[in-house]
């Protein structure tokens, strides 16, 4: 049976363009629309309408997708799902949670079990295999997470690339000449993660804007290697970094390896925080841009729900929040730290 990433490769055009010209959500040239059509006849493309057919009988059930590697413990995660349930027990739904570390079959199968009204997509790619596959389906879904395509689907995200700036910003008006900043891990970049990404160009528009040096690191995979990575990054003597920008799930692993090396933060080192939880007690001691869990998390149930009544809404709404920045009085004490 052919699929739509079948029809896009006949017609010379990306899947989401197929979508496009079968919902009709997007002006698409009259020359392009005629090549997918001709496609679609040649291939004997029929968009499913089995996961349509068993929408009919509403299920009252969200589900929320969190791709995840067997063992791998991450409280944002827990904390994000905890919201979700009740943004969702509010609106009068249930939560099913999905695991599948196959993103795009994972919610396939959601799509077309007819266990579920709608869904919630976290770990957000910036061209994220899911999108296609929910759009083919006409399966409503929200992302937390905001992709390349900001029209694709509805989605919530804090505006990764603002609070890396600022951070920047911060720390520069502090008095800080050379700056760390400590991405998500390599794999969360080989994986073009939206927040890893957009963190990592916050970062180095803010260094373009302070004319501050900002040595751009990633995360090991293997934790012990990060001890070391950071002795390099910040390195000793005249013109070592007196500032890290932490852009890390876990402030308390980032601290102790920062111990190992015998730095004390905030004597010998500044430290700021983006996407803290916010009532992680490592976190709140340190200057810090919290993660808004709650904000994002109701709005994107609501946007799920919002879905199952009015699919493909053009464009797709969205909410991007502003970052926040607390505890920046606690850098005065390092104003003049390695500076002059």
């Amino acid at each position: 049976m052919a699929t739509i990433r079948d029809v896009a490769q006949h017609a010379g055009v990306a899947p989401s363009t197929v979508s496009y010209v079968l919902s009709g959500s997007r002006s698409i040239s009259e020359e392009t629309r005629t090549r997918v059509r001709e496609a679609i006849d040649v291939l004997g493309y029929h968009p499913r309408a089995s996961a349509r057919t068993l929408r009919a009988g509403r299920t009252r059930v969200i589900a929320l997708a969190v791709p995840r590697a067997a063992g791998l413990q991450r409280s944002v995660d827990g904390r994000f799902a905890i919201d979700v349930s009740d943004a969702a027990n509010l609106l009068g739904y249930d939560l099913l949670l999905s695991t599948s570390q196959d993103k795009a079959e994972g919610v396939r199968r959601v799509a077309l079990s007819g266990l579920a009204d709608a869904a919630v997509l976290m770990a957000v790619d910036m061209e994220d295999s899911r999108i296609d596959v929910v759009r083919e389906l006409a399966f409503p879904a929200a992302l937390i997470g905001r992709p390349a395509d900001e029209a694709a689907l509805p989605w919530t995200d804090l505006d990764w690339e603002a609070a890396a700036a600022l951070a920047v910003r911060t720390l520069a008006a502090a008095g800080h000449r050379t700056l760390v900043y400590l991405g998500p891990t390599r794999s969360e970049f080989a994986g073009r993660r939206s927040y890893a990404l957009r963190g990592r160009a916050g970062a180095r528009a803010g260094a373009e804007e302070t004319r501050r040096p900002v040595r751009v690191l990633e995360t090991p995979d293997d934790g012990p290697r990060l001890a070391h990575r950071l002795r390099e990054a910040i390195g000793t003597g005249p013109g070592c970094a007196t500032a890290l920008i932490v852009q890390h799930p876990s402030a308390d692993h980032v601290l102790s390896a920062l111990t190992a090396l015998g730095l004390h933060v905030p004597e010998d080192l500044a430290v700021l925080v983006l996407g803290s939880l916010p009532d992680d007690p490592t976190a709140r001691r340190l200057p810090r841009v919290d993660l808004p869990v709650h904000t994002l998390a109701s709005e994107v149930t609501r946007l799920a729900a919002h879905a199952t009544t009015l699919p493909g809404t053009t464009p797709a709404p969205h909410l991007l929040v502003p970052p926040l920045l607390s505890g920046a009085d606690r850098l005065r004490g390092t104003r003049d730290h390695g500076t002059t």
